[in-house]
């Protein structure tokens, strides 16, 4: 456990930004967490997770902390649910296929979701239907100003629309360092309905899915819209769908009858942020090195030497435009450092 200095951060962000941090060590145990946290009291911190939702825009003056807690094990099961736990520094998608393997179901929708189970909470990560909030029962985490334990219940994470706690009250004061999942063993509640699940599984003429088969159904659907982040520098989804009042969305439906939406309540529709990013002429285009993915408007990509700084510019004349000529403010879901 050595802390090096002027380190470089491109491998740990998946847009492949250039950065250095000031100082940077890797952990590998709550024992080694706690250690680190003593020795650097009075040292600015930042927490590193799997790095896949940021985008760094300048060097980092602090002591960056990456968490690379490793580990799964199922804590307790009856006949129909089983409680598995998983350190925070598993790779998510590898902890998802793993469950699969067990034949627990709960979080088949969500793979291929880049990042690590401890920052899965954060973000409440959701897909295809599905949200952690479904199935998550608590998370242990370290307070960083006093090294102590503390586990926050479903309840006490106040989870929302890639909301919690962990964004608001609790930020920057506690590090995840694992996370329990309520999972089914039998009985599994398979849901295809969402986005093009169905289409897929059609195609793969599959008629009684399993696990496996939604899994593989949504893997495919990923690949063929999303960059892999190891060939093209991206974060996912850069923008949230925005959840806008009802009679709002009813006056621009009427200018825009074909744009599509999703019922939250009574009186407010999530509006699919790609659908409109396309409408105003995004979709594949490039300003240097920083663009827009050509299969889906939701994801900026670095071609190779984007800065931050150029990337956060695309995002912000999305917005701009956005706000324009449809009224509707789109925020940005990846967090910008």
């Amino acid at each position: 456990m050595t802390i090096q200095t002027d380190f470089s951060l491109k491998k740990y962000n998946t847009f492949g930004i250039e950065a250095k941090a000031r100082q940077f060590v890797a952990v590998h145990s709550t024992a080694e967490l706690k250690i680190v946290l003593q020795q650097n009291q009075n040292e600015k911190k930042f927490i590193l997770g799997g790095g896949s939702n940021m985008l760094l825009t300048q060097d980092i003056n602090a002591l960056v902390i990456h968490i690379d807690l490793k580990g799964r094990k199922v804590l307790k099961e009856d006949d129909d649910f089983v409680w598995v736990e998983s350190m925070a520094g598993e790779n998510w998608h590898e902890f998802v296929l793993w469950t699969i393997q067990q034949n627990f179901g709960g979080l088949e929708n969500m793979s291929l979701i880049p990042g690590n189970v401890g920052t899965t909470p954060v973000q409440n990560i959701g897909a295809y239907g599905t949200e952690i909030k479904d199935t998550f029962v608590s998370c242990e985490a370290m307070n960083i100003a006093t090294q102590d334990m503390k586990t926050f219940s479903k309840e006490e994470c106040h989870f929302g629309y890639r909301e919690s706690i962990f964004k608001h009250e609790a930020k920057d004061q506690f590090i995840i360092t694992s996370v329990v999942f309520r999972l089914t063993k039998r009985n599994h509640k398979i849901n295809t309905s969402y986005g093009d699940i169905t289409k897929e599984l059609e195609k793969q003429n599959v008629t009684t899915p399993t696990l496996k088969d939604v899994s593989n159904a949504v893997i495919a659907i990923r690949q063929s819209k999303l960059p892999d982040p190891k060939e093209l520098g991206n974060s996912g989804s850069f923008f949230k769908n925005p959840i806008i009042p009802k009679v709002d969305y009813d006056k621009i439906h009427a200018h825009h009858p074909n744009m599509p939406h999703y019922v939250v309540s009574e009186t407010q529709v999530k509006v699919p942020a790609g659908w409109l990013i396309e409408q105003a002429g995004f979709k594949g285009k490039r300003f240097g090195d920083a663009g827009i993915h050509k299969n889906q408007a939701l994801v900026l990509v670095n071609y190779g030497n984007a800065t931050g700084q150029e990337i956060l510019a695309v995002s912000r004349d999305i917005q701009a435009t956005i706000l324009k000529e449809f009224g509707i403010a789109i925020e940005a879901e990846v967090n910008v450092i």
